[in-house]
């Protein structure tokens, strides 16, 4: 048998040695269908915090949505994960209460509905020289090393 033969079947042995290796990961912190029921519209932030427990997720500028999410994935030795499971449940609050839930597994995709609101900006209306060079010497790094405090 040659030398290469034999590279040949033993990269072939090390390949199919790591193929074996089989890893299925539960992420998240989705609440069970039994809590789910218990939540409904005009229930507190307080009441759906202690029914569904932390959210996996806050956003809003008042964070008056909470997200719960959990995902299972597969992945076998070096290749690309496979998702196999994803529940959402989505809480909107509005005024403290609840408004609006929301449910999407899998299936639903990557489905995004754009919301309409927008961030209003300031009235400030900074000239070319301040919108540009506004900043020019305000960063000194060395500024606490003249004052003995060091580095």
């Amino acid at each position: 048998m040659s030398i290469r033969k034999m590279f040949f079947i033993f990269g072939i042995l090390v390949c199919s040695a790591c193929s074996s290796d089989l890893f299925i990961t539960h992420n998240g912190n989705y609440p069970s269908e039994e809590s789910i029921a218990k939540v409904h519209n005009g229930q507190t932030k307080e009441q759906v915090f202690e029914i569904l427990g932390s959210p996996s997720l806050q956003t809003g500028l008042n964070q008056n949505h909470w997200i719960y999410m959990s995902s299972t994935t597969r992945r076998v030795a070096f290749m690309s994960p496979t998702e196999l499971d994803r529940n959402i449940l989505a809480i909107t609050f509005k005024d403290g209460k609840v408004s609006k839930m929301e449910t999407r597994t899998l299936a639903d995709g990557n489905d995004i509905s754009i919301d309409s609101d927008e961030t209003k900006l300031t009235d400030r209306d900074d000239g070319f020289f301040r919108k540009y060079f506004g900043g020019a010497g305000v960063y000194n790094p060395l500024a606490n090393a003249s004052s003995g405090r060091g580095l």
